[in-house]
């Protein structure tokens, strides 16, 4: 067996042509959804990152507004201009780039933003509208996730789901969303004592702990679907992800590759979110 690939480059496609179209009808009753995307410092991967997020914004007929800020920037000079971006009624939705320099409090900085801006899906609000099935913004990474699930016609209703990584950005609200699908869902983390045993089980597994190999081709049961959040550099200095690609490839049903799969999705979940700011807020 060779698993199927989910191709996320082409999924984001057909998704963002959705978007386009959407921000065209917005724009006809005179509203241009805005991102404010905000980058403290000069972090080389930060600015990769966001670099991407502003493009996909101009591509697809969203208002993208990039300000960067030297890592000298205080705490108070970034929550004052995030209080200021509350209150721009152009922008409908706030992303503050992480990591953020040692002496700012990420966590302070997100809790700044209006919850209806929140499109990172960060904002303790969100974190209780996922955990509570109510209406609210996903965290874009597990939500491009789900796109992918649901691009296969995948059906989680009583499948056994295991979750590599438990942070608040991935494995948490990825546990929450395919738990709200009915599956049956473990979490495991640094401490699990073996994991080999808990994703044998496993009908859908999604690696996110930013560890090369983590998963290989004798911990998968075959026709399982493997999502590979991971992003990683190989010993040649190649682009990979947590999963061993070659090895698992030729067990599982479904297989996401690194790059083209999951990361072009979480972008592509950024904008709809940004999307679906600017619509409530219409």
């Amino acid at each position: 067996m060779t698993a199927q690939l989910i191709d996320g480059n082409a999924l984001s496609a057909q998704l963002r042509g959705d978007v386009a179209r959407r921000a065209q009808a917005l724009r006809a009753q005179g509203i241009t959804p805005g991102l404010a995307v905000v980058l403290v410092g000069d972090n080389p991967a930060s600015q990769v990152y966001v670099r991407n997020k502003v493009k996909a914004c101009q591509d697809n007929g969203l208002h993208s507004v990039l300000e960067k800020y030297d890592s000298s920037m205080t705490e108070e000079q970034l929550l004052a201009r995030v209080e200021s971006l509350n209150q721009d009624p152009k922008i409908h939705g706030i992303l503050v780039q992480l990591p953020l320099p040692s002496h700012i409090d990420a966590q302070k900085v997100i809790e700044a933003i209006s919850p209806a801006k929140d499109v990172d899906g960060f904002h303790i609000a969100s974190a209780g509208a996922l955990m509570t099935g109510m209406p609210g913004f996903w965290p874009c990474t597990p939500y491009g996730c789900m796109k992918m699930l649901e691009s296969i016609g995948y059906e989680l209703r009583g499948k056994h789901a295991v979750v590599i990584g438990r942070s608040n950005i991935v494995g948490k609200p990825m546990a929450l969303m395919l738990l709200q699908k009915d599956a049956t869902v473990t979490i495991c983390h640094s401490r699990t004592k073996d994991l080999k045993a808990q994703t044998l089980q496993a009908d859908v597994i999604v690696a996110a702990v930013g560890q090369p190999n983590v998963l290989t081709a004798d911990m998968v049961k075959p026709g399982a679907v493997v999502l590979d959040v991971g992003m990683n550099r190989n010993g040649e200095g190649k682009l990979c992800g947590d999963v061993d690609f070659a090895g698992v490839r030729q067990v599982a049903g479904y297989i996401t590759p690194v790059p083209g799969g999951v990361g072009p999705m979480t972008i592509t979940m950024l904008l709809i979110n940004t999307l679906q700011a600017a619509e409530r807020s219409a």
